[in-house]
């Protein structure tokens, strides 16, 4: 998949602005010229932040949901931090759990602002670790590019800042953050994330219990690694967003698609480092094209926007791949996974979506708003080798089924 991105053509029909083409190159450009790109490598670690008293029935929830299993945790001042892996070249899973109810970061202050998210004030996605060859030279890099990130005793939880993992500021467009760190995802004791701690044998037993279940039903052997992870951001902001992950990554921008049925595009960008995209997963943004002050003439759908006002700008789903192949029971293997795991009370948003016959296609599903982290698993299966990132139609109908199940009542306002 390695190739030249400077005279790569995106992909797409979503027309981007001159300013946006123009500035995408000379990112490309500075990033090879100041080493960054040579400094960094893969997405390494996903940090996800959950209310307090909510880590293990979130692990559950992700031993039946996802292949994440848990290896090791650790506690510092202010949280328990959990380590969940899959297969060792894809990124690990990372949750954080806030010590004291009371506990408040930006993080919370970000959530309280949005009335949905202020049900789960301490759940967020957190963002993305990358790994680098050298964290002080990165830092200085993207400092000179005026990056700002968190420094010893500026935060309220140490995990921002130490010697193991340097973070970002919250980013203006999409409340994400980026770290990056130089040391190596397996020695987890060597990164000092606080004092070990073991859970205990009621707590391993109910983690067991979810694994055997899924074992049984022969769902967990289906599901790989993360395919993408979509952010919903505002339409006025996408172009920003998109050339600001590009400053802080390697990634490129791979293109965008309208979805005019939904009022909105998605925009993708990817790792061209890898072959494989679960090795460094896809970051995808999505917006809506006409912003909510002005569709009050156009009366359009908006999902997308409509779900950042009422949770605010945020990671809204990880998608993982479902390994391609037709189950033993007649069906495809996404169906499978989705029929077995409804029996389990998973609740989904609507019915699988794409077709899988006898040529390459996409099968997508959404599961709901998981009510540990806020975040939707979406299920996909990429049929007879299919090449391209996603269907206008799949995600048309994804998009309207999350907005039907993200509305906030309020007044005469149904949004």
């Amino acid at each position: 998949m390695t190739f030249d991105i400077m005279s790569y053509e995106p992909e797409g029909d979503k027309k981007n602005s001159d300013f946006f083409n123009e500035y995408r190159l000379k990112i490309y450009q500075r990033r090879k010229s100041s080493g960054l790109d040579d400094l960094l490598g893969n997405i390494c670690g996903l940090v996800i932040q959950v209310d307090p008293g909510d880590a293990l029935p979130y692990m559950a929830e992700l031993y039946t949901m996802t292949p994440y299993r848990f290896t090791k945790a650790y506690t510092n001042t202010t949280h328990n931090i959990y380590i969940l892996t899959s297969q060792p070249n894809f990124p690990r899973l990372i949750v954080l759990e806030p010590l004291d109810v009371n506990f408040e970061d930006d993080l919370r202050r970000m959530n309280m602002l949005y009335p949905l998210a202020s049900q789960k004030p301490n759940a967020r996605y957190v963002g993305e670790i990358f790994h680098t060859k050298d964290m002080p030279e990165t830092r200085k890099i993207l400092e000179s590019h005026n990056v700002r990130f968190h420094y010893p005793g500026e935060t309220e939880n140490t995990f921002y800042a130490n010697d193991h993992f340097w973070f970002s500021y919250p980013s203006d467009f999409t409340f994400n953050r980026i770290g990056y760190t130089s040391f190596g995802m397996d020695d987890y004791d060597a990164l000092q994330l606080g004092e070990r701690f073991e859970l205990t044998e009621s707590q391993l037993a109910t983690l067991e219990k979810h694994d055997a279940t899924v074992k049984d039903l022969g769902v967990s052997t289906l599901l790989t690694g993360v395919d993408h992870m979509a952010t919903r951001i505002l339409a006025g902001e996408r172009e920003d967003a998109i050339l600001e992950f590009l400053t802080m990554s390697n990634y490129y921008f791979w293109g965008a698609y309208n979805i005019a049925e939904m009022n909105s595009s998605t925009n993708v960008n990817r790792n061209h480092n890898v072959i494989d995209d679960k090795e460094s997963p896809a970051k995808v943004f999505t917006a809506n094209n006409t912003p909510s002050f002005i569709n009050s003439f156009e009366n359009l759908p908006m999902p997308t926007e409509d779900f950042v006002r009422n949770y605010g700008r945020r990671m809204h789903h990880i998608a993982y791949e479902v390994t391609d192949g037709d189950h033993p029971s007649g069906i495809k293997n996404v169906d499978y996974v989705v029929g077995e795991l409804a029996k389990l009370q998973i609740p989904f948003l609507a019915h699988v979506v794409g077709e899988c016959k006898d040529s390459p296609d996409l099968k997508q599903i959404f599961s709901k708003h998981s009510k540990y982290s806020i975040l939707i698993t979406e299920y996909i299966e990429r049929c007879h080798e299919f090449k391209g990132f996603f269907t206008k139609q799949n995600v048309a109908s994804l998009t309207q089924a999350a907005g039907n199940d993200e509305r906030y009542v309020h007044g005469q306002v149904f949004d």
